[in-house]
């Protein structure tokens, strides 16, 4: 039965969360945690789809190739229009008036009067198209399209490094679920060896110590639960954020993944590896820009085509006056002119020698990523390697372990072992329960690492889908 003091607390706990939910806007209840089922591909299919960095590179390669549509644009003519209506005094100076943006120009002869005012009107379409530009043009257009190579390729870097990164801790997830699986079946066998060293302290056929003993590793062992616990909460939680799921709960399809010591290691040219081609793009850049900077100094043929009309109000010797609101005198025109950057000989020189140094500088960056690549892939290798043979040493270390704890067990319910030999033992399986469970998961983090090294993650794909993992 319940006494007043446990109603007591049973009735203002009652009356607390009445409180809170009173407090929340419309009575609406805290927003709940989204959860989503996820096998290993669809999480890897999920942070290429979803994950921030590479929608980044996508966007800014979509950029990229819009700017091959810009440089292509300087092919066309261009053609100005204007119409133009004013009304302003007439009078005109003769003599030199240098170039300016205050005074506007006035044409015509210098007329008597000075203080009248007339509408001005003209309207006039400007063509002007470079014919012949010495491969300027086709430089830039091949400067945007060593960006767009370089932009692409660096979307293919992106997308591997966070589908790696999906995939492994989608395997990081499974060895933390399979570590707290094998520190909850040794609190399981805590328990029961506990019970029964309470039965035999009870029978006082062993001292109060050993109960005593035999509860403090239980409490540890719930302990090492409650961190395996923790550990799988983090996985996943991480999980959520390379899938592009911040926040929500993330539990894993039901799937055995066999043995992956079958697995054939994975190589691929260093060349041919996303950063690479990445940096080798960047190279193609600098060398595009060299290009042309160089086309930059030659002379322009442009060819030139003009139509104007024009009206004023004022009174000319001659000619009839008019209120000069709509344009009378035509004029066309039509040329080719050639012109010669002479100065820019001065400037581009230092622009070409800063690109040979920006040049010196990728090519140093494609060589430290070879480096990188090959020293990942030999790394790779060398943890395949172990993680491999101690996958398939620990078949011996665990039934070691098992006869070993069960050997205790039975010596101390005879009473020739103490406790802490049993605990001794009960720790070695525990651990080695938990190490047998990670190990597989160990070599199959290691083929990700040679496929992430390799540059593709399609051959660590096809063995998971092989080998049951979906």
């Amino acid at each position: 039965m319940i006494d007043r003091t446990s109603a007591g607390v049973f009735v203002a706990l009652l009356c607390a969360q009445g409180a809170l939910v009173a407090q929340t806007p419309g009575g609406a209840q805290p927003s709940q945690v989204t959860s989503v089922s996820l096998t290993l591909e669809q999480a890897v299919q999920l942070a290429r789809d979803n994950y921030p960095a590479v929608l980044e590179q996508r966007a800014r390669a979509a950029a990229a190739t819009e700017g091959v549509a810009v440089a292509h644009t300087a092919y066309l003519p261009r053609v100005d229009a204007i119409w133009q209506e004013n009304r302003a005094t007439h009078n005109n100076v003769f003599g030199l008036l240098l170039p300016q943006s205050i005074i506007s120009p006035l044409t015509g002869p210098v007329l008597p009067q000075t203080s009248d005012n007339v509408w001005g009107s003209a309207a006039g379409v400007l063509l002007s198209w470079d014919a012949i530009d010495f491969g300027l043009r086709k430089a830039n257009v091949d400067v945007a399209r060593a960006q767009q190579t370089a932009a692409t390729a660096s979307v293919v870097v992106s997308e591997l490094d966070a589908t790696a990164a999906a995939a492994d801790a989608y395997l990081t997830v499974l060895a933390a679920d399979a570590a707290r699986g094998a520190a909850q079946a040794n609190v399981d066998r805590l328990q029961v060896f506990l019970d029964a060293v309470r039965t035999l302290v009870t029978n006082q056929l062993r001292p109060g110590a050993d109960q005593s003993r035999a509860e403090a590793e239980l409490a540890l062992a719930h302990n090492q639960v409650i961190q395996a616990q923790q550990t799988a909460d983090l996985a996943r939680i991480t999980l959520a954020g390379t899938v592009g799921r911040p926040g929500a709960r993330v539990d894993l399809v039901p799937s055995a993944l066999s043995d992956p010591l079958a697995a054939a290691p994975v190589t691929a040219p260093v060349e041919s590896h996303p950063a690479a081609q990445a940096a080798a793009a960047s190279i193609g850049v600098v060398q595009a820009r060299e290009i042309a900077l160089g086309r930059a100094a030659l002379p322009h043929i442009s060819f030139l085509s003009a139509a104007s009309a024009r009206n004023s109000g004022a009174t000319v010797p001659g000619l009839d006056a008019t209120n000069g609101l709509w344009p009378r005198v035509p004029n066309w025109a039509a040329g080719v002119s050639v012109s010669f950057p002479i100065m820019d000989t001065f400037t581009v020189q230092p622009k070409r020698r800063v690109e040979a140094e920006n040049e010196l500088a990728a090519r140093a960056a494609y060589q430290q990523t070879l480096l990188t690549v090959t020293t990942a892939q030999a790394r790779a290798a060398a943890i395949h390697d172990a993680a491999a043979a101690i996958a398939r040493n620990m078949a011996t270390v665990l039934s070691a372990a098992q006869e070993t704890e069960l050997r205790a067990r039975t010596r101390y319910n005879a009473g020739l072992a103490p406790i802490t030999e049993v605990a001794d033992a009960q720790r070695v399986l525990a651990q080695a329960e938990s190490d047998a469970a990670v190990a597989r998961l160990s070599v199959w983090r290691a083929v990700l690492a040679e496929s992430q090294a390799a540059g593709d993650l399609t051959p660590f794909l096809h063995a998971i889908r092989m080998s049951g993992g979906h």
